[in-house]
Parts: C-alpha cells; sequence; structure tokens
C-alpha cells in the first residue's frame, strides 16, 4: 500500500516526470537548488524507496544508471496536485471540459494484487471481531457509524450541523435551534438511507440503474430536488468541467457504470468504482456524491467488508479529488483517500 511521500520525495519525482530519464547526480543538483539539504546516500534511499513503491524504475548499470518514472495506469498517473491546483479553473488550459465515453475503457484494475491483500487481511480482521458483537452491541456500533457518516457526509455538502448535534437530531429526534429546516432533513435521509443499505445488503451484491435511483430517492426525499435522472444540464462550482446533458446519454452513461462494477470481481475496487463515478455522470439534478457515498457502501457491506464514515476525511481533498476526476481523468487523489478512509473504519469501528 503506497505510503505518504514526503516533500522531499514529492519534489523527486517532479524532476523526474520533467524528464524522459535523468541520473542521481542531476536530481542532486535540483534537489540543493530547490533548499534542500542532503547527501548522496540520503537520496539513493529516498530513491529506492520510490522503486520500491513502484512510482519510479531504474535503468542501467553503474555510472550509467537513470531514474524514471513507472509506466502507471492511465487514471493513475502522478501528478503535483497541490500545482495545478495552484491556477483557477479558467487558467487550467489542459482541463476537461466535456463528458468522455472513454473513460470507461479505462476503468479497470484500479488496484494491484499487492494493494488489495492488506485490505483484505483488514476486513478479514473486521468480520472476525464483528462475530464477537453481540446483536445489541453491533446494533449500537452500526448506529455510531450512521451517525457519523451522516454528518461527515452532510458536511461535505455544506451542512453546519456539529456531529454532536447531528446525534441529537438523529437519537433523540429533536431539532437544534439555530439551523435550517433543510440541513435536519439531509441528516435524518442520510440515517435512513444507510440504514436501508446496512439491512439489506443482498440488494447491491449487483447494482442497477433502479437501485442507484432508489438511493437518490431516499436521500433527497422532502428536500426541493427533482427526482431521477436528470433532463436539463447542470453546471459545477470551482471546474469548468460540464457534464452530459442528453438524459438518453446519461442513462446510457449509467447503465454502463452498472455493467462496470457489476463484473468487477473485487468489492473495494467495485465500491471505489462508483465513488469515482457516479459524480462523474452527474446522473443528477443534485445529491450525486452523497448517492455514491452511499452507494459505495452498500456495496462494502453487501461483500461484508467494513462500510466508510469518511469521518476523518479532508472537505477540501475530497472536492480537488473529484474535480481531478472531471478535468484530468485522474482518480490518484481519490484512490489514496479511500484507502484512508477504509483503514480509518477497520481500525475504528468495532474495535476491541
Amino acid at each position: 500500500m503506497m505510503k505518504q511521500l514526503t516533500s522531499r520525495q514529492q519534489k523527486i519525482l517532479d524532476f523526474i516526470g520533467r524528464t524522459d530519464s535523468t541520473p542521481n547526480r542531476d536530481i542532486l543538483v535540483s534537489l540543493r537548488q530547490s533548499g534542500e539539504i542532503l547527501s548522496r546516500v540520503t537520496l539513493t534511499r529516498d530513491l529506492d524507496s520510490l522503486i520500491a513503491e513502484g512510482l519510479i524504475i531504474r535503468e542501467g548499470k553503474g555510472r550509467s544508471v537513470h531514474y524514471a518514472l513507472s509506466a502507471t495506469h492511465p487514471l493513475l498517473a502522478h501528478l503535483d496536485i497541490e500545482h495545478y491546483f495552484l491556477r483557477t479553473q479558467d487558467e487550467r488550459k489542459e482541463a476537461r471540459q466535456h463528458f468522455d465515453f472513454s473513460i470507461f475503457d479505462a476503468a479497470h484494475h484500479l488496484f494491484t494484487a499487492a494493494e488489495l491483500a492488506p485490505l483484505d487481511r483488514l476486513a478479514d480482521d473486521f468480520r472476525a471481531r464483528l462475530e464477537t458483537f453481540s446483536p445489541t452491541l453491533v446494533k449500537k456500533e452500526f448506529e455510531r457509524l450512521a451517525i457519523e457518516l451522516s454528518w461527515k457526509s452532510s458536511q461535505i455538502e455544506g451542512n453546519t450541523y456539529t456531529l454532536l448535534d447531528t446525534e441529537v437530531l438523529l437519537k433523540e429526534h429533536r431539532e437544534v435551534a439555530g439551523h435550517k429546516r433543510e440541513e435536519a432533513v439531509m441528516l435524518i435521509n442520510h440515517k435512513r438511507a444507510i440504514e436501508y443499505v446496512l439491512e439489506r445488503p443482498e440488494n447491491f451484491r449487483e447494482i442497477s440503474r433502479a437501485r442507484i435511483e432508489e438511493l437518490h430517492e431516499l436521500l433527497m426525499r422532502d428536500l426541493s430536488i427533482e427526482r431521477g435522472i436528470r433532463s436539463q444540464r447542470v453546471g459545477i462550482t470551482g471546474t469548468a468541467f460540464r457534464p452530459l446533458g442528453n438524459r438518453f446519454q446519461i442513462e446510457e452513461a449509467v447503465e454502463k457504470l452498472c455493467a462496470l462494477v457489476n463484473k468487477t470481481p473485487h468489492a473495494i475496487e467495485k465500491a471505489f468504482l462508483v465513488l469515482v463515478m457516479l459524480p462523474y455522470i452527474q446522473p443528477f439534478e443534485d445529491g450525486n456524491k452523497r448517492t455514491s457515498r452511499i452507494l459505495a457502501d452498500a456495496l462494502l457491506w453487501a461483500y461484508h467488508y467494513c462500510p466508510l464514515s469518511f469521518r476523518s476525511i479532508d472537505e477540501k481533498e475530497y472536492k480537488k479529488a473529484v474535480i481531478l476526476v472531471y478535468e484530468l481523468h485522474n482518480c490518484s487523489l481519490m484512490k489514496k483517500l479511500f484507502i484512508e478512509q477504509f483503514l480509518f473504519a477497520c481500525e475504528n469501528y468495532f474495535a476491541r
């Protein structure tokens, strides 16, 4: 599983990325010019670490050794994310502005066997712990996860309820003063949708357009949002990307997503695909990201993996990850965040 890179390792990757292949002496000069104080031994250690992570390769022998970026999955290419977002949406000229069906051809094998193995071990441990809990404790723990997911998922969408306010609302059925009624409805809908998928995991071993619309309906109930597949164009704040505007094409894209997820063998990748692709398709007038998060959890739970609460996710990083999918078909940041949230969930729910 990929480790968090240091700032110096990020600089190394960025420098190598600007060249086809480069010797370590040139990397060392570049780092020192940027203000880094390091020895050749330290640089070699960093290079070896980047090779071990599969980010770069070593070519040649002896004094002719050069370093180059590894060939990567087309949706997971290395990217200097901080530099990308220093520019405004109008300055990011390389950004895609329109939906491209070709993304479905590339959206396969987004996790390697080496990445999935430790996640599967965590899932095995989660299942073993779950068996030691009484039905009452299982219910209480899932209630905690549902409250925390309802809060965080709503917060990402601008809801101002605190976690404690959310607990009061969802456990005591008491709205907190100083908040709009719509905020309470959003949270109640989240909990209703989460409880639905947790109680009926067999419904999500395969997904369909009807099942996705059903989840969206639960999340949007009593909110002033059109139900079902949208028939009008929508814009997205923070990006020049414009999703499909033709209802028949939107339906086609959703069907393609369902087919892709259903034939993908591993639950982790199934969940990740809907987290990435449903917001990209934007099938609904609003609530696309909310629906993708609940659907991702539905798929995880259907295959006995721990659902995610997203409790510790950084909202800004999450929104950047979504924009990178829109503009560059780049899923690398979303994959990093997804793995982090899976680790967090396995460590914090149903713990002994």
